[in-house]
């Protein structure tokens, strides 16, 4: 059942909405521009090493995994925190749980960066070996 103040939007105003979303996260959450800066490094490693097309689609994924995570953290954090300010047990678990869940997807994305970077990494070594 949809709120009784809902109204449908068009979809231009729902995309301006989405990117002053998009503008108020970068602006308040540190560890989302964090995750930002690191993107931009990988995307240059991307670049400089000319890694595949699959490669792109599994690093693309991997870095939306991480920034979609991170944000539906910061968005249960805002909510929790306008619920109470107040300890409450099941407010720290629900924050614990989704800070988590972005540590989950932070490991994950580091290690299959890994499996596609290093073979790149070593070529790079064993010409400057040889």
């Amino acid at each position: 059942m949809k709120n009784a103040f809902y109204q449908n939007v068009k979809f231009r105003k729902s995309i301006k909405y989405a990117i002053n979303g998009l503008k108020l996260i970068v602006k308040n959450e540190r560890n989302f521009r964090i995750i930002l800066a690191f993107s931009v490094i990988v995307i240059s490693f991307g670049l400089i090493f000319q890694i595949s097309h699959f490669e792109w689609i599994a690093v693309f994924i991997l870095i939306s995994l991480v920034f979609v995570s991170e944000s539906i953290n910061s968005v249960i954090e805002a909510i929790c925190d306008t619920v109470s300010l107040e300890f409450k047990v099941n407010i720290k678990y629900a924050k614990d749980v989704s800070a988590g869940a972005v540590l989950v997807s932070s490991l994950v994305s580091v290690i299959a960066g890994l499996i596609i970077f290093i073979p790149y990494i070593i070529d790079l070594l064993q010409l400057f070996i040889k």
